[in-house]
């Protein structure tokens, strides 16, 4: 089933670089008692995702900051090391969180995993971005097939402002 406007974000967790290696972050870490845009691509160092989605978001972070949020996340079905390697490449510092869900575990309880397995990719998650408070959905973006228009940086901060 898929996450709506008003549920409760799945429990779960992430794996995330830290500066001694790969460790973890449970969703109540990330989404409790904070203001989270959650944005998800189909995968790292993919074209759309590398030109625009990531970068967007790298954009316009002081900006959603200003507007109360407190984390901007980046998920992908992608290992950590792929997830923290991409992130130094886009040059994303502390300003987007990396987030591996490398088994699609957190994409599937969301109910916005894709197959991609058409293109050699397994399953992934569909593009989208989620605006959460303090856990719970308060706008979803589910973009179409092959689309980028309403999980981008500019649309979360329209939502948040």
């Amino acid at each position: 089933m898929r996450i709506s406007v008003g549920d409760k974000m799945p429990a779960g967790s992430f794996t995330v670089m830290l500066d001694d290696g790969p460790g973890s972050v449970t969703t109540e870490e990330l989404f409790g008692g904070r203001k989270v845009v959650l944005f998800s691509v189909p995968g790292a160092f993919t074209p759309t995702c590398s030109m625009k989605h990531l970068p967007g978001y790298v954009q316009y972070a002081d900006a959603l900051i200003s507007h109360g949020v407190d984390t901007i996340a980046c998920m992908a079905v992608n290992d950590v090391f792929v997830m923290d390697a991409w992130g130094k490449d886009q040059g994303v510092g502390d300003t987007v969180s990396m987030l591996a869900d490398g088994n699609a575990a957190y994409t599937k309880a969301l109910g916005l995993d894709l197959d991609a397995s058409s293109f050699g990719m397994g399953i992934r998650g569909q593009r989208f971005s989620i605006v959460v408070d303090d856990g719970y959905v308060t706008h979803l973006n589910i973009e179409g097939p092959g689309e980028f228009v309403v999980s981008n940086a500019e649309t979360a901060l329209e939502q948040v402002s």
